[in-house]
């Protein structure tokens, strides 16, 4: 329970530093560095296609090692890119800053922490990872407002350097001290030196699956007060809705803990998909005094499709390898990612609330892709054959 409790906390703190970070703080940073928002945003998108590159060879390292040494260079990474952002003088430096955050960001976050885990309890570790993504759900509750509110108080520069103190003074410690140190056997050395892991049919239906799912998460989480504004609803009405996001991930969660964990990890990723069309159906056809059933659909199907990235591949393909089967399914997500928020925002532009018949779109073919995955896919030799 230690573990789950420390894993959870010190990934609550990667993802408010990182990933819930730049939506707060791109403003007054581009009127410091006098550039544009768009330059912010788009080295973020960098940094989350660095995490996409590295996660293979991270999860492949965590299959051999362990996570205890990797997640704690995260936390060196994090505080190390976190203070250079702080003193950025200038557009590059502030580039280079959301570049070393970015391989933080591929050491620390959710395909980590799950290849830790999955290295720890083997094919046993739907219940950790069910625990942490409970925790580490609150992050955009906790960060958000930490992050507005040193901003206002200190400034942008101050609230960054002060999340980099967090890593180094409540992270790195949890890391190391809490998660236990594993020594790599011969057969696991030599499975991860050269990784067994063909990319079969199941392999590519759930890239595909979690690729869908992500860009609608990402292309929502920049742009839901905009579009449920767009759907009938007034502005408060929207911000008020779009704040139920965070307790309906972790509601879900709580709900897939208590009562899905005796089906098929599969079972609870088709119906993570189903949400979303479901409230936008609700929303479109009834009027924006919906705006908030959708958002609880919404991120109650991102809050099981969180949990779905890292139960369906162990229970799917088993524990060997799975720190780098986890880095090969995350990365076409990671990626797709990047292009989520401007993408979206051309949909809203041309269609209004329209734009959700596309998210719709987007999530039923992930439906579609995760039903055409069977619980157990063939030997890998037969998938070789």
């Amino acid at each position: 329970m230690s573990l789950i409790a420390a894993l959870g906390t010190s990934q609550t703190l990667a993802w408010a530093s990182s990933y819930y970070l730049v939506a707060i703080v791109a403003d007054p940073i581009a009127r410091d560095l006098s550039t544009s928002t768009t330059v912010i945003f788009a080295a973020f998108s960098a940094a989350l296609m660095i995490s996409a590159l590295l996660g293979p060879r991270v999860g492949r390292t965590i299959d051999v090692f362990g996570g205890r040494e990797v997640l704690g260079l995260s936390n060196l990474l994090f505080a190390a890119g976190l203070l250079t952002l702080a003193a950025s003088p200038s557009p590059f430096v502030m580039w280079l800053a959301w570049l070393i955050i970015g391989v933080a960001m591929g050491l620390g976050l959710y395909d980590a922490a799950f290849a830790t885990l999955g290295r720890i309890y083997g094919e046993s570790a739907r219940s950790a990872i069910t625990g942490i993504t409970l925790i580490a759900g609150f992050a955009s509750t906790v960060g958000w407002p930490l992050t507005s509110w040193g901003d206002a108080a200190v400034g942008w520069r101050y609230t960054c350097a002060a999340w980099a103190v967090a890593h180094l003074c409540l992270g790195l410690p949890l890391n190391l001290i809490i998660l236990p140190r594993q020594r790599a056997s011969g057969g696991q050395t030599h499975g991860a030196n050269n990784p067994h892991v063909p990319m079969d049919r199941a392999m590519w239906l759930l890239g595909f699956a979690f690729a869908a799912g992500w860009v609608v998460s990402t292309g929502m989480a920049a742009h839901l007060p905009r579009v449920l504004e767009a759907a009938g609803a007034s502005t408060r009405e929207a911000i008020a809705a779009a704040a139920l996001v965070g307790p309906a991930q972790v509601a879900a969660r709580l709900l897939e803990a208590l009562f899905m964990s005796r089906y098929h990890p599969l079972v609870s990723a088709r119906l993570s998909t189903l949400a979303h069309p479901v409230g936008a159906g609700l929303l479109l056809g009834l009027g924006g005094w919906l705006a908030m059933p959708f958002t609880l659909l919404h991120g109650a199907g991102n809050g099981i499709l969180t949990i779905a990235r890292g139960t369906v591949p162990l229970a799917v393909f088993g524990s060997v390898n799975y720190g780098y089967r986890l880095g090969l399914l995350g990365a076409p997500a990671r990626i797709a990612q990047a292009g989520a928020p401007l993408a979206f925002g051309v949909l809203i532009e041309t269609y209004g609330s329209g734009a959700l018949l596309w998210s719709s779109a987007i999530c039923l073919s992930a439906l579609l892709a995760f039903c055409a995955v069977h619980e157990k896919p063939s030997p890998p030799d037969e998938a070789l054959g």
